[in-house]
């Protein structure tokens, strides 16, 4: 059996060796954070993660390397099914841009049984990436949790209207998914969501009109149902 921290090592130097300085520029003009970056897309990644396949023990240490799209990779990688709270946490906690942030949100932590509780105590945080995690979480289970009542999303909606005063760009965009996200889950979401774009737009800051009329042109469409992310 291959040991689990030479094959991080082979994947990590795999992605720099397939990294350039010209995709990372292009990443950095998305708002990408590429400090740690070698500049490979996410479709490579994806690449890696169909011949790795799942590997809890190996995402661990993708993770751990601190590379950009090891990280990527290790949220593709991960179980969701032994992933634990204090993992979520120390990810949450590492979390420094936006892409690492909606795919740890969208493909880890929204399948795990904690996801509702995450969602809630991460909006609530002040760090820019946590509370982007935390909204972005919402708007990943408006679509992926079928099962889960109304009630629960019209408290997230309560927090959305508490959290439009947030000028940060990475959160203002993650309350504004959310809101559309809750919106198009069904009808009675989607009037309760555009009464909470009212009441958001009335708080009258930059922040929150931007929120509040880009989620109220979408929802007053009445276009079909998100699907997926």
């Amino acid at each position: 059996m291959q040991d689990v921290q030479a094959v991080a090592r082979d994947i990590a130097a795999r992605i720099r060796a397939a990294g350039s300085e010209h995709n990372r520029q292009g990443m950095a003009r998305y708002g990408i954070n590429v400090a740690h970056a070698a500049g490979v897309s996410v479709a490579v990644v994806r690449g890696i993660r169909k011949e790795i396949g799942q590997d809890h023990e190996l995402a661990l240490v993708l993770w751990d390397t601190g590379l950009h799209e090891a990280r990527l990779l290790a949220c593709l990688t991960a179980d969701s099914g032994q992933t634990d709270d204090a993992l979520l946490e120390r990810w949450a906690a590492d979390l420094d841009s936006w892409d690492i942030c909606d795919m740890f949100t969208n493909n880890l932590a929204r399948k795990t049984a904690a996801a509702h509780d995450k969602a809630r105590a991460w909006a609530g945080r002040p760090e820019e990436f946590v509370r982007r995690a935390g909204f972005s979480l919402v708007a990943s289970l408006a679509v992926h949790d079928k099962n889960a009542p109304d009630e629960r999303f019209l408290g997230y909606l309560g927090l959305v209207e508490a959290t439009a005063h947030d000028g940060r760009n990475f959160v203002k965009k993650a309350v504004n998914w959310a809101l559309r996200g809750i919106g198009k889950r069904n009808e009675a979401l989607r009037l309760a969501a555009m009464d909470t774009a009212r009441r958001v737009l009335a708080q009258d800051t930059p922040q929150a009109r931007w929120i509040a009329r880009d989620a109220i042109r979408e929802l007053s469409a009445r276009g079909p149902l998100i699907i997926g992310l």
